[in-house]
């Protein structure tokens, strides 16, 4: 489980402080797919960077499988089982998506072990296996290869900050379906986005606003009114 208890975090701003985050309490539990959305600028990413701790708090804790980890560095965070895949996923010239695999899994991980990962993100293995994580890789297509590249850590905790940016409608469509593999394996995932087709996959869901949150509960009982509430600033 992850615990969030009264956890800020301010930046300077005109001679004053800004509250990104303000004073959060939060219970994501073990095993569930756990979706984080709010209106623009809600704070929904910092608090992902915070969890991941390339971001440190300016107060509150952060408890995980009933440990402390507020003041621990990311390193010390992916030790303990806890991935993050960024907007962008980072390229790598003249490294294969093979290699990146077996670099994530920390060990060589065979030809048959690494198509299975490919797989279950939807990438044949036949034509991805040995490009290089470089540009010539789409948007979507370097996001799935990051998936995967988690999948491989076997990682207790998985975090994704709005994996949707960026790319085509095709590639979100099997972005979507790389997480569905990933909610019928029964990870621990958190979801930063504010589209439907993946807030349709949410067990759990937390509505940010302000820097606080104002929802948080099951699917069923969040999605219908926060979907009724968009509905109606359109027909506005």
């Amino acid at each position: 489980m992850l615990k969030l208890e009264q956890l800020s975090f301010q930046v300077p701003a005109d001679g004053a402080h800004l509250e990104i985050i303000d004073s959060v309490d939060l219970e994501i539990p073990a095993g569930s797919f756990t979706v984080i959305t709010d209106p623009n600028g809600g704070g929904k990413s910092t608090l992902a960077r915070l969890i991941m701790g390339i971001e440190q708090p300016t107060g509150g804790r952060i408890l995980f499988e009933g440990e402390e980890i507020t003041a621990l560095s990311v390193t010390e965070r992916a030790k303990r089982g806890i991935g993050y895949a960024f907007q962008q996923p980072p390229r790598f010239k003249g490294l294969t998506v093979r290699r990146l695999l077996s670099l994530a899994a920390g060990k060589t991980l065979s030809k048959e072990v690494c198509s299975g990962y490919l797989t279950a993100v939807g990438l044949d293995p036949g034509e991805y296996l040995n490009r290089e994580m470089d540009a010539s890789l789409s948007g979507g297509e370097a996001k799935r290869v990051e998936i995967a590249t988690l999948m491989a850590r076997d990682l207790k905790l998985l975090i994704f900050d709005e994996p949707e940016a960026g790319i085509d409608l095709w590639s979100f469509s099997m972005l979507v379906e790389s997480f569905r593999t990933l909610r019928q394996a029964e990870r621990s995932v958190i979801v930063i986005s504010h589209q439907e087709r993946i807030m349709q996959l949410a067990d759990t869901m937390v509505i940010i606003a302000g820097g606080k949150v104002c929802q948080s509960g099951t699917r069923d009982a969040i999605l219908p009114k926060l979907l009724g509430e968009v509905d109606g600033k359109k027909e506005a």
